[in-house]
């Protein structure tokens, strides 16, 4: 057990070298507690900050001694930062909150996480939870938006086998389509290769990607609004929950949950080794997946919890029969990120995605 704690620094700090270094996207928010304060709670997380005020606020009514600092970045550039504050066991954060649940395991499999220590996690379903130190905290599907003035006619493709078709039909989705840019994104990437495990439509699907000049970019946000105003008609393996959350206000956009299978993911949380308040973080961590929370959740932020969401999408969907696949928190997860394996993936999407130079 002693050499295996000191190798730990070392292997996470092998790590945090291999992530490339990208420009600080981060912004930090700051909400003052509204009584004496007895503490902070700092949150690095990547999910927007309009997602996570309604929690937050929540957590505040409760706590209202309790200032809470939210610091968002992108998913590869928080993943960096806390890696790099593990091995020189530095403080970043009381908890970090990430859709690259990949990147997460990875880090509490390297001694990154404290015992979150809490009833919450007998309520959780195993594939939800990880060595009783990382928690699924959302129920969030990976689905298809489209621009409902584009398909008035046909309707929409309602599976990866119906898209597919559709890129085969000269021009109608050239230039139209727009999804994750995997090298930049943590979780676009996990979408891309769990959809390489998952069928055999995975070759076909990007072949037709670079047939169709696919467009690709680092956020949900970016795709959506490309699809909203017309300069794409599908964005594929968008966030569910920022897809549905819009859909609610932007009458031209729709939203499919894939009915050949529809991956689902689980934002999740842990508290870090070095955390200053692991009180205050369990106890946001709890709130979240309360009856209150799952309220927050599963309603305004759409972001839904594994406690609820099978039911809730059931009900989005129409469609009892939905194949949802939940991809578990395990270290299942860290195939995605061996670094032979991640360069050979990357080099199949830029040879069948990108289109070659003239």
């Amino acid at each position: 057990m002693t050499h295996r704690a000191a190798l730990l620094p070392m292997a996470v700090a092998a790590l945090a070298a291999l992530i490339p270094a990208t420009e600080a996207a981060e912004t930090i928010t700051r909400f003052e507690a509204s009584e004496s304060q007895s503490g902070d709670l700092v949150i690095a997380s990547v999910t927007d900050l309009d997602f996570m005020r309604p929690l937050i606020s929540a957590f505040q009514h409760d706590n209202p001694g309790i200032s809470v600092t939210y610091v968002e970045d992108t998913s590869n550039n928080l993943d960096a930062s806390v890696a790099l504050a593990c091995a020189d066991r530095s403080f970043l954060a009381d908890l970090v909150i990430s859709s690259s649940i990949a990147q997460q395991v990875r880090l509490v499999n390297g001694g990154c996480a404290r015992e979150i220590d809490s009833p919450v996690l007998s309520i959780l379903p195993d594939w939800a939870q990880w060595r009783g130190e990382l928690i699924g905290l959302t129920y969030e599907p990976a689905v298809m938006v489209y621009n409902k003035a584009a398909f008035v006619m046909d309707g929409p493709p309602r599976s990866r086998f119906d898209l597919i078709d559709l890129m085969r039909q000269s021009g109608v989705l050239n230039g139209r389509i727009a999804t994750y840019d995997i090298e930049d994104s943590g979780v676009g990437y996990l979408f891309a290769f769990q959809d390489s495990t998952e069928a055999s439509t995975w070759g076909r699907l990007i072949e037709g990607f670079g047939r169709n000049n696919v467009a690709t970019f680092c956020c949900s946000s970016d795709v959506i609004d490309r699809v909203a105003d017309g300069r794409a008609y599908i964005g594929y393996n968008v966030l569910g929950s920022y897809a549905l959350s819009r859909a609610e206000d932007d009458p031209r956009i729709g939203v499919i949950l894939p009915d050949d299978y529809t991956l689902v993911l689980a934002r999740a949380g842990y508290i870090p080794r070095e955390a200053r308040n692991a009180t205050a973080a369990r106890a946001f961590l709890e709130l979240a997946l309360s009856p209150q929370g799952r309220s927050i959740l599963d309603g305004e932020t759409r972001l839904l919890t594994p406690l609820s969401g099978p039911g809730a999408l059931a009900r989005l969907s129409g469609d009892e029969e939905t194949a949802f696949r939940p991809i578990p928190l395990s270290p299942a997860l860290l195939v995605s990120l061996d670094r032979a394996k991640r360069a050979r993936f990357l080099s199949q999407w830029r040879k069948s995605v990108t289109p070659p130079n003239p």
